[in-house]
């Protein structure tokens, strides 16, 4: 990645997020796992009062479909999550019997790290690539071969789109409030088919 990474924030777009494991193993490999980043997700969302458009939680990478949020930047909403679920899964008291705990490694040359240093950034700024993006989510647990179809992957939003549902996580409408630079900008979500 560059090292002078060149941001656009402050105009009032959403922001497809790409952020994956410490060098892309399945940390979020469980349901118990993938559960509990969807929870830290919600509560990180409203705590800095960003919008989320779509999700979709991977075994070892994340995607976001996400505004920019009204306390703090981009950047510090990412840390804190990534922060929150980081701990979650360190500090696991020991699981009932017959559970696989969260805990992940941490002796010898095992891993240190939960999550990859940065984070992937586009701009989404037009209903048809807001529509692109959530596909594309939408794709990854089929891709993957996870699942024949995005509807048997809770880990996303898809059922909001496909189904009206809530599903693990309440979507937010894509009409951002006012932006920082003044500008007014209203979307319409697609709808998937």
């Amino acid at each position: 990645m560059p090292r002078k990474l060149k941001r656009l924030h402050g105009h009032g777009d959403f922001h497809f997020i790409t952020f994956s494991c410490y060098e892309r193993r399945q940390l979020l490999d469980t349901v118990r796992t993938r559960n509990l980043f969807v929870k830290i997700l919600g509560q990180v969302r409203n705590r800095c009062g960003a919008l989320l458009i779509g999700y979709v939680v991977m075994p070892e990478h994340v995607h976001l479909l996400i505004s920019e949020p009204t306390r703090g930047n981009l950047a510090q909403l990412l840390q804190v999550l990534k922060q929150r679920v980081s701990r979650a899964m360190r500090t696991r008291k020991r699981c009932p019997p017959g559970q696989l705990s969260l805990n992940f490694p941490a002796t010898g040359s095992e891993l240190r790290r939960f999550w990859q240093r940065r984070y992937y950034d586009f701009n989404v700024y037009t209903a048809k690539k807001l529509q692109e993006k959530l596909e594309y989510m939408y794709a990854n647990p089929i891709k993957r071969k996870l699942v024949t179809h995005p509807r048997d992957w809770p880990w996303s939003s898809w059922s909001f789109y496909a189904r009206a549902e809530a599903g693990l996580l309440k979507m937010d409408s894509a009409k951002p409030a006012k932006s920082k630079v003044g500008k007014k900008q209203s979307r319409e979500l697609p709808t998937l088919s």
